[in-house]
């Protein structure tokens, strides 16, 4: 009853973060979506953007896979993450990621980037094992990112 409750207050908890995490998108007029029936993706001019919008579809992977105690559906979802820290980096070096607030703590920024990507890797890692406890753990770790980050660098 206890593990059902923790799932339960897990998935209402997080139900609301992926509208948070694609508001990053509001005022850019040249990203795309995910298009559903073909599965294909456009590209914006803002790594950081294309990042946020991979997560946003991930994240409701995530949340549903862990909500369900499904390891293997959480870590297929956060095999389709690899290679956007790397792309946000080298927009980084690029000067094409331009944050909205706070854009001269960048260095920070890429820390901060670092260390939710390897949360993330830890949580691959508890899924991959279906460890259920770990999984719930490291969502609302890498959650906590989402957050942290936005309030620093987010206006």
């Amino acid at each position: 009853m206890a593990k059902k409750m923790a799932v339960l207050s897990l998935a209402l908890l997080l139900s609301g973060v992926p509208a948070y995490l694609i508001a990053a998108q509001d005022d850019h007029s040249h990203h795309h979506h995910h298009h559903p029936a073909t599965g294909s993706e456009v590209s914006t001019e803002n790594p950081l953007i294309d990042e946020m919008m991979k997560l946003d579809e991930v994240f409701h992977e995530i949340v549903s896979g862990v909500a369900l105690g499904d390891g293997q559906r959480v870590h297929a979802a956060l095999e389709t993450m690899h290679g956007t820290m790397e792309k946000t980096h080298e927009g980084v070096d690029a000067g094409t990621v331009k944050l909205k607030k706070n854009a001269k703590r960048l260095k920070e920024f890429v820390k901060m980037d670092k260390d939710f990507h390897r949360n993330l890797e830890k949580l691959a890692h508890a899924s991959h094992s279906n460890d259920h406890k770990k999984m719930v753990l490291l969502t609302k770790k890498v959650l906590d990112g989402c957050v942290s980050c936005h309030q620093t660098f987010r206006p």
